[in-house]
């Protein structure tokens, strides 16, 4: 019986999916719209790919997970997990390197991971065909696909691996949501996730740059919803660096649902607002000549010492011996817990993932089967399902696309 599967997408779900679906002896077609597959890939890990994490257990999945039904990634992460993960590109030649969790290539390169894929694409039997964009695909017996450029295509299957729209020079432009629509899939809304965000104020030019290992926390009407910590990143625009990704999506999901939300960011984390105003009056007792300019060198960076000042409108020649009661409690707190109003993000050309996508009650989380459309499958980014920093999602890739793969080619039609 004939079984011709065709991947739409030659990402990294969609690599795993053709790659499982040859080995379990299906008739493997890969059309990717680029001129190369793995375009994105490349660019995962700032390059050096972390293509998994240690912390990915059952246990976990609820706290990295995200979407409107995130228990859909159980099954897929179960069936093919993170010790599976390993071993697979292991026997494909990569050795794996730990650094705090996250799995890279002992090499550190991504393009290591993209050659051994490529490798196996090309010396199993996979037709790959590039610069091939799908536009359209129905169905009567077998599924028909048709690209831009007018080419038609037939198969007994179809794996949607597209992506979603996160970094579009990579060729994610949401193609793939139009696809799924096309057969009665509905589509949540979509935001970008793992991405930095704007902030209002005009003081961001002058600290554009400054570094520093501190605590990002989510506040809506004074209450905490999260944090993270580790190093954050002023910028021209706003803030960066891996909390402040981790917090994006909550963050501008709140903004888009119209909810108060507020980014708290702490320099100097290991204090309370209370401890910082008895460390400030005893550090200032020791130095009672200096400007409160002067004061604050060697404390936080020198470039953020004027911006705070005048954020608190307080003199920067200001001796630190007739700072009132007040002004030493409104350091502190900015010291601790300063905060910034959120407008907006860098977008879809910056941001690492998307989140939202395609509806997850209408895929079968055991085998990633449409159960609108028998044949056709999802996978990856694709769907209403993303991860946080740290190989969450390109582990999610590799599973989904796994048990796609899997079942596409051993399930009957």
């Amino acid at each position: 019986m004939s079984n011709k599967i065709i991947v739409v997408g030659g990402g990294a779900s969609g690599m795993m999916a053709a790659i499982v679906a040859k080995r379990n002896g299906a008739d493997v077609t890969i059309l990717e719209r680029n001129d190369r597959v793995g375009k994105k890939l490349l660019a995962t890990g700032n390059g050096r790919c972390n293509y998994t994490n240690t912390t990915i257990n059952y246990d976990t999945f609820l706290e990295n997970y995200h979407g409107e039904n995130p228990k859909f990634v159980y099954n897929a992460l179960y069936s093919f997990d993170l010790y599976q993960t390993i071993d697979f590109f292991e026997m494909m030649g990569i050795t794996p390197a730990v650094e705090d969790n996250k799995v890279f290539p002992n090499s550190f390169q991504a393009s290591s991971m993209l050659d051994v894929l490529r490798y196996e694409i090309e010396n199993s039997g996979i037709e790959l065909i590039v610069e091939a964009y799908v536009v359209d695909i129905n169905k009567n017996k077998n599924f028909k696909l048709k690209l831009k450029d007018g080419r038609t295509f037939e198969s007994d299957k179809v794996i949607l691996a597209t992506g979603g729209m996160a970094m579009p020079v990579s060729g994610s432009d949401g193609n793939g949501y139009s696809l799924a629509k096309s057969f009665g899939h509905k589509l949540i809304d979509i935001l970008p996730g793992l991405v930095q965000l704007k902030l209002q104020g005009n003081i961001f030019k002058s600290i554009k740059g400054i570094k520093f290992p501190g605590v990002a926390s989510l506040y809506s009407n004074d209450q905490l919803i999260m944090s993270d910590s580790g190093d954050i990143l002023f910028t021209d625009y706003g803030i960066s660096g891996p909390p402040i990704l981790q917090l994006s999506r909550t963050a501008l999901d709140y903004q888009r649902n119209q909810q108060d939300i507020k980014l708290r960011i702490s320099i100097i984390p290991n204090r309370t607002k209370e401890d910082m105003v008895r460390y400030l009056a005893k550090r200032f007792e020791f130095m009672p000549k200096k400007t409160i300019q002067e004061a604050l060198i060697g404390l936080i960076n020198k470039r953020l010492i004027i911006p705070i000042l005048k954020e608190l409108n307080v003199d920067k020649d200001k001796n630190v011996s007739k700072l009132s009661t007040d002004e030493l409690d409104s350091l502190a707190n900015v010291l601790t817990s300063w905060e910034f109003e959120i407008i907006g993000s860098q977008g879809w050309g910056q941001a690492q993932v998307t989140a939202g996508g395609i509806d997850t009650k209408e895929i079968d989380d055991k085998t990633m089967e449409s159960k609108l459309v028998k044949g056709l499958y999802m996978t990856g980014e694709l769907l209403d399902i993303d991860g946080n920093c740290g190989g969450f999602n390109l582990q999610w890739a590799w599973s989904s696309g796994f048990v796609a793969g899997l079942h596409a080619a051993t399930r009957s039609n």
